[in-house]
């Protein structure tokens, strides 16, 4: 998974964290969009981080960008992710369901944010688990 994050961000200037609960969960957003300010997500130079929030318990997931995704990329984005990592979810198989949201998001956000030049990885790649 890590490796997936880390070929997704070497097109984007975006960051892409993923964080694995093992908790059941009625309202992932909700709890995605806490532990995006609590990973300090809406920290980065371009404001353009992305969170996927994933309860395997509950197979519930969220997804969560900060606000200059929002201005540039539209829902369009949103619904997007969501398709390629809904199908996988539901067959229980949430590896690759994570693995093809990352690169998804990597695919969307190198459209909108391409890497420069002097671009840094400002956050890091691992996996969060609670």
């Amino acid at each position: 998974m890590v490796s997936a994050i880390r070929e997704a961000e070497k097109k984007t200037s975006g960051e892409i964290r993923v964080f694995i609960t093992r908790k059941a969960v009625d309202e992932p957003l909700e709890i995605a969009k806490r532990h995006f300010v609590d990973i300090g997500m809406e920290k980065t130079r371009e404001r353009n981080g992305v969170l996927i929030y994933v309860a395997p318990l509950t197979q519930k997931f969220a997804v969560v960008g900060d606000t200059a995704i929002h201005a540039r990329c539209g829902e369009e984005f949103w619904r997007e992710l969501a398709a390629e990592m809904h199908d996988h979810f539901r067959e229980s198989d949430f590896t690759r369901g994570l693995v093809q949201g990352v690169k998804k998001a990597g695919a969307l956000l190198a459209r909108h944010f391409p890497r420069k030049p002097d671009d840094k990885n400002e956050l890091p790649d691992s996996i969060i688990r609670d």
